[in-house]
């Protein structure tokens, strides 16, 4: 499913006693030109977090501060190519994880009281094997490259989009959660809070089956904490009448169901409390009857808030203006008619809760 889109496209235990600092000691080479930091500051336990198209040239601090989004999900860090373990933005060189690249404009979001999530993975790298963990079959250097982007931009969490060809790479998902459970232990030796989100498809019936089952089935089975399972509710090509809105409700209930059978130590509030929403704002990539109004957009929030969820989103904050009414899965408009950053300010007071 092409929910999220891009322009066209353990560290062994040994190793972690040996050398005092696991993975980190691969992170620690990478020219990451890094800033004096201090600790680094968990996310509040409710946020609204659009997500930014890091291929664009925009700049995140302009339009974090022109849309009000205090928190942004950066989209999205890969590899140049099939087989490499190597992370740019966008599997590009000349975006590279160092501060050169948006350190600034984090500062400058962070100035005003917001932060950052960057996001590994994204349809274009899922489906050319450019995700790291589809990619690398490296573990201790998958870990290291998360702790890079951790200690890069000083961040408290990751979001990983998985869907598409990377949902069936059993061997890839098991590698991604073996390397986080590293990046968690590594944390946890340095008290550094880190967490992790999964964005993954969803159905009016919940996640896939069991591609979309399994990649949290692996995370319980390599002991890798998940703190957000955030769903994707666009995209369902099924064909039939949608109202996004109250469909959105639909579909987290069913992934709820599907959340207690894989956490069953977690109370029904818990669960819900651990999942995140992601919308596409305006019409999605299949198009109607697939839209997402502004006024299910204030629907949602109101929802989320009351249900208390973790996390609330949409895709994309270059989309969300009125430039191209009737134009599905555009990456800078929304295809409906708007007021620019009508859908940010609709959908921006999930923060206050």
């Amino acid at each position: 499913m092409n929910r999220l889109r891009t322009a066209g496209t353990v560290l062994a235990a040994s190793l972690l006693a040996a050398t005092g600092s696991g993975a980190m000691a691969c992170a620690a080479a990478a020219p990451a030109h890094r800033q004096p930091q201090a600790q680094p500051r968990p996310l509040p336990a409710h946020i609204f977090a659009p997500y930014f198209e890091a291929y664009s040239t925009d700049n995140p601090a302009t339009l974090s501060a022109e849309s009000g989004d205090k928190y942004l999900t950066l989209a999205f860090i890969q590899t140049p190519a099939a087989g490499s373990c190597t992370i740019d933005w966008n599997g590009d060189a000349a975006t590279p994880i160092a501060y050169s690249t948006y350190g600034k404009a984090i500062a400058e979001i962070r100035a005003r009281g917001g932060d950052v999530i960057p996001s590994f993975g994204g349809a274009g790298a899922d489906g050319s094997g450019e995700e790291i963990a589809d990619s690398c079959t490296s573990v201790a250097k998958i870990a290291a490259d998360y702790e890079q982007v951790l200690t890069t931009y000083n961040v408290t969490r990751l979001d990983f989009d998985v869907e598409g060809d990377s949902e069936d790479n059993t061997a890839g998902i098991d590698r991604r959660n073996e390397a986080i459970a590293l990046v968690e232990k590594w944390a946890a030796a340095r008290h550094r809070p880190v967490q992790f989100v999964y964005t993954l498809g969803t159905n009016m019936t919940g996640l896939d089956v069991p591609q979309g089952e399994y990649v949290l089935q692996s995370a319980v089975a390599h002991h890798a904490r998940i703190d957000i399972v955030n769903v994707m509710t666009f995209d369902y090509y099924d064909g039939l009448p949608h109202e996004m809105g109250k469909d959105t409700v639909t579909a987290a209930t069913a992934v709820i169901e599907q959340l207690a059978t894989i956490y069953p130590h977690k109370t029904t509030e818990q669960l819900w409390h651990m999942l995140g929403i992601t919308e596409m704002i305006g019409i999605d990539d299949y198009g109607p009857p697939e839209v997402l109004t502004t006024a299910d957009a204030a629907y949602v929030e109101k929802w989320a808030a009351k249900t208390g969820i973790a996390e609330l989103s949409f895709w994309a904050l270059e989309r969300d203006n009125g430039g191209c009414v009737g134009t599905a899965g555009s990456d800078t408009c929304s295809g409906v008619v708007q007021s620019t950053w009508e859908f940010s300010h609709e959908l921006e007071p999930f923060n206050r809760w």
